[in-house]
């Protein structure tokens, strides 16, 4: 076996893995409101890279943690990102129909289940992340370190906070530097979150954390420029959703900005300074490593 179908391979286990852990910790479907229950589960268990909750234990293994932390963490920031998937796809955000070859959320259980299911999510990921201090109660100083980070990263200083500044800016010219805001708050925050809960719950310094967080900026920023190239570049059956969006909705991206082929420059030269860093960390992980580079190269 080549190595590119050796890493295919693992990574198709570890993603089995992964949905194993989600199916663990979603709500049984009980009660009057079981309807959303099954909203949760349909957004949540939608398929898709699992990269966020990925890249999480890929830090946690590059210094060979020991806390039983891991999983709730795991699974909390996979129900973080679906939720903003299933609140991206509404009419009045991007308005899409599709979502990993499948009908979106919103277009089977209706718009108003579409925004309570998020809502859901969104809350539930916090009830999950929580259940940390019962699965390691030895462990408490290093969860509540991790739940400062994934509250700040997925609140109004990460991600909402880079969607409110999409949003507002859509059907506007925007610079440079307000795109880089964007794309940090939008996309790396949840990345970055990711890689540095995996190191916290690795036990490892502060200033080694910072290290982890600036490694999971540039694979973020690079990543969300490869998805507007994707964007006119792929077509709907390699993505599972629909092409020109950033075009329909108006909106500025790398491609639109700088060029098909500066975007493309942007996403090596980030690449490479991301695994340059990588090389100066403590720990070792090779997959991790080969992770970082595939997930910002990647043709899906």
């Amino acid at each position: 076996m080549n190595s590119n179908n050796d890493f295919k391979a693992q990574m198709e286990r570890k993603v089995r893995k992964i949905e194993e852990i989600l199916q663990e910790y979603l709500p049984k479907q009980r009660g009057y409101q079981s309807i959303i229950m099954e909203a949760m589960s349909y957004s949540l268990l939608a398929g898709g890279k699992r990269l966020r909750p990925m890249l999480m234990m890929e830090t946690f293994r590059l210094y060979n943690g020991s806390s039983k932390a891991l999983r709730p963490f795991m699974a909390a920031i996979e129900m973080i990102h679906t939720y903003s998937l299933v609140h991206d796809d509404l009419p009045a955000m991007d308005n899409d129909d599709y979502r990993r070859g499948r009908k979106t959320t919103h277009v089977v259980y209706g718009e108003d289940m579409g925004i309570l299911a998020g809502d859901a999510l969104l809350n539930y990921a916090f009830e999950t992340a929580f259940k940390a201090f019962v699965t390691d109660p030895e462990d408490s100083l290093l969860t509540g370190r991790a739940l400062t980070v994934l509250g700040e990263k997925a609140g109004i200083y990460g991600m909402i906070g880079g969607q409110v500044i999409d949003v507002k800016e859509t059907g506007r010219s925007v610079s440079k530097d307000m795109l880089d805001a964007i794309y940090k708050l939008k996309t790396s925050a949840l990345i970055e979150a990711s890689m540095m809960i995996g190191a916290i719950l690795g036990g490892v310094s502060e200033e080694e954390v910072k290290k982890v967080e600036k490694i999971a900026e540039y694979v973020g920023k690079a990543f969300q420029i490869q998805d507007d190239i994707l964007d006119v570049e792929s077509t709907k059956e390699v993505l599972g959703k629909p092409i020109h969006s950033d075009e329909k909705n108006d909106k500025t991206t790398y491609v639109t900005l700088l060029g098909l082929e500066e975007a493309k420059k942007e996403v090596e030269r980030l690449s490479d300074e991301a695994i340059r860093l990588l090389h100066q960390l403590s720990g070792e992980n090779q997959y991790l490593e080969r992770l970082l580079l595939w997930l910002v190269h990647r043709d899906r």
